[in-house]
């Protein structure tokens, strides 16, 4: 699969365009990965690298920002903050009245006051400022404001709340505030592997589900997620002992990967339908990454979501949040214990930080049949940032 051209990647939005200014230096990833070097180690914890990637990479990708049950009714609405701590943009979802739901700026186009300030339902068909008393209807148009009656060419288009761009798949919802890819094309390799399974029955886990701080950069943490290398060193105890290294592989897509882990013999796997792509294989788990920070971790008990938030240029929140579909397989297989994973993966990332801090470190090769997913990565992160030719997959 050939990605399409960058021209059709959207450069960095308008309102940010004083970050050009402090563009840090670029780089680029050779597309062979047999003689490719890594990304220079600056990236991992320069602040000027950080403050580039907002625009370029976070305000342009989709994230995973709801769960479309906990907005059932006329009226619902849930304030958030996209990226806290990197993008920081309120916003909020709400359900209006023919049941559509949107995906709106939660700042007051008068004078930028936060409009919605807590989960749960409007009083009233309409959202009003409660510091002048602009008024906006539940799609986000504006609908009234005493004081106006002599403005000119009052209302416009501007006077409505902008729109974030909304999309749902399962019970989930997505949003982008300047998407460089339709969301179909991003989700589309996990819509082929999974979408035979019931995912309105996966049941979300409050009291399983944990934020941990990581004191590492973002792409440190994905890199690590994105290659299978380190499973029998790190993990020796946990997930080196079910999934099968000999038969563990990973594909690369236009704005994803794939990694297969097959279990080991005895382990719990999936039971797939007889046309599934992966039928006659025994599949103990499905781990997607989508690009930029999320992880989609598919196992016969359910699905484990885990968040990849940047804070700044050395410090990474990592949200894990548990669906769960049948509890009775949920400490069974390569989806067991996956506390006890992170912890080892928190460890061994927080300490690659403190070495590519190094004067005397700066690049590093790949390894051409365990580190393919991490080569894909950086080929995407260097587009995004700085207009390279995007990566090519087969």
């Amino acid at each position: 699969m050939i990605p399409p051209s960058l021209s059709r990647l959207p450069g960095p939005m308008s309102a940010s365009s004083h970050a050009s200014a402090n563009r840090p230096p670029p780089f680029q990833v050779d597309p062979d990965i047999r003689t490719a070097w890594t990304p220079p180690s600056a990236i991992y914890h320069d602040p000027a690298y950080f403050a580039h990637q907002k625009d370029t990479v976070f305000a342009r990708s989709w994230h995973l920002v709801g769960d479309v049950r906990d907005l059932k009714t006329t009226g619902s609405v849930k304030p958030f903050t996209l990226l806290e701590g990197c993008l920081d943009e309120p916003l909020f979802l709400i359900r209006d009245e023919d049941q559509t739901l949107h995906c709106l700026s939660n700042v007051c186009t008068h004078r930028g006051n936060i409009l919605v300030e807590g989960e749960g339902h409007l009083p009233g068909t309409s959202i009003q400022c409660r510091y002048h008393g602009r008024r906006f209807g539940m799609d986000g148009c504006f609908l009234s404001m005493s004081g106006f009656e002599e403005a000119e060419s009052f209302p416009s288009p501007e006077d409505d709340l902008p729109v974030a761009e909304l999309e749902t798949w399962g019970p989930f919802v997505f949003c982008a505030l300047d998407p460089a890819m339709p969301f179909d094309d991003w989700i589309a390799p996990v819509r082929e592997r999974v979408d035979w399974m019931a995912l309105e029955a996966l049941q979300f886990d409050a009291a399983g589900s944990h934020d941990y701080l990581v004191d590492a950069n973002w792409a440190l943490y994905c890199e690590n997620y994105l290659e299978g290398l380190h499973i029998p060193f790190v993990h020796r105890n946990t997930l080196g002992g079910t999934l099968d290294r000999d038969a563990y592989t990973t594909t690369p897509f236009e704005y994803a990967s794939l990694q297969l882990g097959v279990g080991t013999s005895g382990e719990h796997t999936f039971d797939l339908p007889g046309d599934h792509p992966d039928a006659g294989t025994d599949v103990a788990a499905y781990y997607f990454w989508l690009f930029p920070n999320l992880m989609l971790n598919f196992y016969p008990w359910g699905l484990s979501v885990n968040i990849v938030r940047p804070l700044g240029p050395t410090r990474t929140k990592v949200s894990f949040r548990y669906f769960v579909a049948d509890e009775t397989k949920r400490e069974e297989g390569a989806g067991a214990g996956l506390d006890r994973v992170e912890l080892e993966d928190e460890e061994i990332v927080e300490q690659v930080q403190r070495g590519v801090g190094s004067r005397l470190y700066d690049r590093g090769r790949y390894s051409p049949s365990g580190e393919v997913g991490t080569h894909h990565f950086h080929r995407l992160l260097a587009s995004f940032m700085f207009g390279d030719a995007p990566p090519q997959t087969t």
